[in-house]
């Protein structure tokens, strides 16, 4: 039998996949529909410009990423890393054992 090696998804490896999807028209609309601007709710926020349907197939794309490169990535300055995060974690909770949920749940509470 045999065996593939496993490679390793790292927060970089996604920073690196999420920036190649980027489209700038996309992020600079984000830009105002989030009111990023000075003094506004979504002030200092950057974006990549990527659509949420995108970020649904990574995370699908990224299921094997351990806890501790999701926790880097939940901490990332652009919002679509972040919600990338919030989608990974949400699918391996509910695909989790208890014991992993119970560290997700942690995880998440935490951040």
């Amino acid at each position: 039998m045999i065996t593939r090696p496993v490679r390793i998804i790292t927060a970089k490896k996604i920073h690196l996949a999420l920036t190649n999807l980027g489209n700038p028209d996309i992020a600079a609309h984000s830009m105002r529909f989030f009111k990023t601007g000075q003094g506004k709710y979504g002030e200092g926020d950057r974006f990549l410009g990527i659509r949420v349907p995108v970020l649904r197939r990574k995370a699908k794309e990224f299921k094997n990423t351990p806890l501790s490169e999701i926790l880097c990535v939940l901490h990332s300055s652009f919002h679509e890393e972040r919600l990338l995060a919030l989608f990974m974690l949400v699918n391996k909770f509910s695909k989790g054992q208890p014991h992993e949920r119970k560290d997700i749940y942690e995880l998440y509470l935490k951040n």
